[in-house]
């Protein structure tokens, strides 16, 4: 089976070379946490891959990502290697994953020549990738599992799916440094769900030491894959309850001046579907987008109200906040600081089918990522969203596609 080259990160784009041409630096205000934040969506991750190659070449390295599901194992490949090397190491990652488990991928030429024929011949090559992932699995994540699972048959929870995910952990571990991802030097967390009590949990790195198995639990979704077992417990996929990692970032205490990079998969708006293949893919866009959106405008109130509260305790005297027990309880909850949280969402291209998510193709890939690295270019030239927000709220929101319409 053909293996990948290894690139450097000046070429790790995969689009052209003049795409990976060096940038302008990028100088923020001093926020005390940057956030990079990574929805689940299976073979769109590459669209988040090309946005963090944005914000590298700009400079901005985020000291806490937290991911769920694909947005998971792509958190642990950045934050498990250095920074001169997480674009290259994403690159290979995403050019292992999208290769056929077994037989031979075809001939660079030829994948190129149908992925760029007309919508209808690319709507049909696409489709038969997908089918072959399902079919064959995708070297270095997932084959089927042999014999199938009995639909009746009890067995053990780790074997009760229809694919093996034992190539993704010798993949993690090839390619992450635990030691690094363990070291403090950035905060990581990633998203599960309990199988057992159906509580929703954050593996984090300031709580425990995070190991390949808590990034494969993040993205254990079923019937597709098993449950990962971690100190006695079985976890699923984050994205079955919450697919998205803001709610993390809108409860952390203490509260922290943060610029949020929220990359999202799934868009929640859409066309109404007029087939049943368009319903199923707008299903799951509504799904698993998981509201960012509303998340975001519900933190933004809560912190008008901190805000709010913050103030009017500044013009109680000093004794009485000290003495007063309700003071003191509002002080508790009152908050200045600012948040600014950069959306960047993937917008679906016509030619994608319901498969999006499991559409593994190398072209397809290549142009997740680069669509991903050009939102986040774009995004970037307005130096301004960078800016710490101020006004009532000290709570802003940018969205390339929301503001540039």
């Amino acid at each position: 089976m053909a293996e990948i080259e290894p690139v450097s990160d000046r070429e790790a784009t995969p689009t052209a070379a003049s795409d990976a041409a060096p940038r302008e630096r990028i100088a923020l205000p001093p926020y005390e946490t940057i956030a990079l934040m990574l929805q689940g969506g299976g073979a769109l991750g590459a669209y988040q891959a090309g946005v963090y190659q944005g914000l590298h070449e700009a400079d901005i390295h985020p000291n806490w990502i937290a991911g769920i599901s694909i947005g998971a194992l792509n958190t642990a490949i950045i934050a498990g290697n250095p920074p001169e090397h997480r674009a290259t190491r994403l690159l290979e990652f995403w050019e292992t994953i999208c290769q056929p488990a077994f037989g031979f991928p075809l001939p660079g030429f030829v994948e190129r020549a149908f992925f760029d024929s007309a919508d209808e011949i690319r709507k049909a090559f696409t489709a038969l990738q997908a089918v072959g992932a399902l079919v064959e699995g995708q070297k270095g994540f997932f084959v089927p599992r042999f014999p199938p699972p009995s639909p009746v048959a009890a067995g053990l929870p780790q074997t009760a799916s229809y694919y093996d995910t034992t190539p993704l952990k010798a993949t993690l571990e090839r390619l992450c440094d635990f030691d690094r991802i363990n070291s403090g030097e950035t905060r990581v967390s990633v998203g599960a769900v309990n199988v057992a009590t159906g509580n929703f949990a954050y593996f984090d790195n300031t709580r425990i030491k995070l190991r390949a198995e808590h990034f494969m639990a993040s993205g254990a979704l079923p019937p597709g894959f098993a449950a990962v077992e971690i100190d006695g417990q079985f976890y699923w996929d984050g994205g079955l309850m919450s697919n998205t990692p803001l709610y993390e970032l809108a409860q952390a205490v203490p509260r922290r001046n943060t610029l949020g990079f929220q990359v999202d998969l799934w868009s929640a708006r859409g066309p109404v579907p007029d087939s049943i293949v368009d319903v199923m893919g707008r299903v799951k866009d509504i799904q698993y987008s998981s509201r960012t959106r509303l998340v975001t405008d519900d933190m933004q109130r809560a912190q008008r109200y901190r805000n709010v509260l913050q103030h009017v305790l500044d013009l109680v005297p000093e004794d009485v906040r000290k003495n007063d027990e309700w003071c003191r309880r509002a002080a508790e909850l009152a908050c200045s600081k600012r948040y600014n949280i950069i959306h960047l969402i993937y917008r679906q291209k016509e030619y994608e089918g319901h498969y999006k998510d499991y559409q593994f193709g190398l072209s397809t890939m290549r142009e997740h990522w680069q669509s991903g690295l050009t939102d986040i270019r774009r995004t970037l030239a307005h130096r301004d969203w960078l800016e710490m927000p101020n006004g009532e709220t000290r709570f802003v929101t940018h969205d390339i596609h929301r503001e540039e319409r």
